[in-house]
């Protein structure tokens, strides 16, 4: 059965996103600041490419001396990895990174050089996921898995130690999409036509997928075993141990903010498909910032833990999510919308397990 298409309630708190976006164009104009990226997040992205591509290129053509520095050169890479997609794609696919389009599609192009296609992620991410945030049945960030993430889900046996085993599934999540999440989309989406909204007939869709792959494995995996000097299984762990370590940042900068104790998760409120809310007052409720206080965190996030900013503008750049919060959080005062916020990282991180926890009860 076709599910209905989902209708926000445009004259519910009308005035609150017409206001916030006055007040933000107004900032970027008075302060004659650029809404894409400016020099120091230029000048990060390099740094986090080649903390990628360094070590990388190492394994292959340098010359490795020990196991130790083997293991080292994974770690590296790996956090380069969680750099791109936390930073670098992630502004550029939303349109952020520049004002240009072809700037935009070559740097949101670098989640396929780790192994993901980005017409997907677009898909899943802008499409799917921002305009039907925490909307069970519609939001692909909260589909049916071996996880409950919300009450709406069915409860099963299992889900009783989902808060225990669910930082393994983190950790082997990149896994999931190099090998078949990829072709798992594209089965779904190019029934759905979707691919003809980004530009891209199925078959050419398929193409860059079968392409992406091919040329992944080798590059990331088969070279670096071809030059190691200590046998395939140490570089087989490392290879691992570099997703691992990627999987596990990248879900923990992103998932806190959406399923907490304090979240809130809807389906449609009638068989037609009709919202309670406005999509902009939407986005606020069901969104979470977490560490606001902390430079080092919104540098390492690429600002992701100023969630409720990136859901109300996703096409403004990272770096501009501490000023702009301001505004949007007096604007959201003055409507008398909650204002969701941890104080720490690590409170954010308690209120997700925890949430996952309450969830993993019969009774949630």
């Amino acid at each position: 059965m076709e599910q209905p298409k989902v209708v926000f309630n445009q004259k519910q708190n009308p005035e609150f996103f017409k206001l916030v976006t006055k007040r933000v164009n107004d900032y970027f104009q008075e302060s004659k600041t650029s809404r894409h990226a400016n020099f120091a997040m230029k000048f990060k992205s390099v740094i986090i490419l080649l903390l990628y591509f360094i070590p990388l290129s190492y394994l292959i053509f340098g010359d490795v001396t020990s196991v130790g520095m083997q293991y080292g050169l994974w770690t590296i890479a790996g956090l380069g990895m969680v750099g791109i997609g936390l930073t670098i794609m992630h502004d550029a696919n939303h349109g952020a990174y520049s004002s240009k389009k072809w700037v935009n599609d070559m740097m949101g192009g670098t989640l396929n050089l780790v192994g993901a296609y980005n017409v997907n992620w677009k898909i899943q991410h802008n499409v799917f996921h921002h305009t039907y945030t925490n909307i069970v049945g519609y939001d692909e960030d909260i589909r049916k898995t071996i996880i409950r993430f919300t009450p709406k889900h069915p409860y099963k046996a299992f889900h009783k130690f989902q808060a225990f085993y669910i930082s393994i599934l983190y950790m082997i999540f990149p896994f999931v999409w190099i090998v078949s999440k990829d072709f798992d989309q594209y089965a779904r989406f190019s029934k759905q036509n979707l691919y003809e909204r980004m530009g891209r007939s199925n078959r050419k869709a398929l193409l860059e997928i079968i392409v992406i792959k091919v040329l992944y494995w080798p590059t990331t995996l088969m070279l670096p075993i071809y030059a190691s000097h200590f046998g395939y299984g140490h570089t087989l762990a490392g290879f691992f141990m570099h997703h691992f370590i990627s999987g596990i940042i990248l879900a923990l900068a992103t998932q806190p903010a959406h399923v907490g104790d304090d979240m809130q998760y809807f389906v449609s409120t009638d068989n037609d498909g009709n919202m309670e809310n406005s999509w902009a007052v939407h986005q606020v409720i069901t969104t979470a910032n977490f560490a606001e206080n902390s430079p080092f965190i919104t540098w390492c996030f690429g600002g992701l833990n100023y969630q409720i900013e990136h859901h109300l503008f996703p096409t403004v750049c990272h770096v501009h999510y501490p000023e702009i919060s301001k505004i949007v959080k007096q604007t959201c005062a003055e409507f008398d919308l909650p204002y969701k916020s941890h104080r720490t990282f690590f409170d954010a991180l308690m209120s997700h397990y925890g949430q996952l926890h309450k969830l993993g009860l019969k009774v949630a």
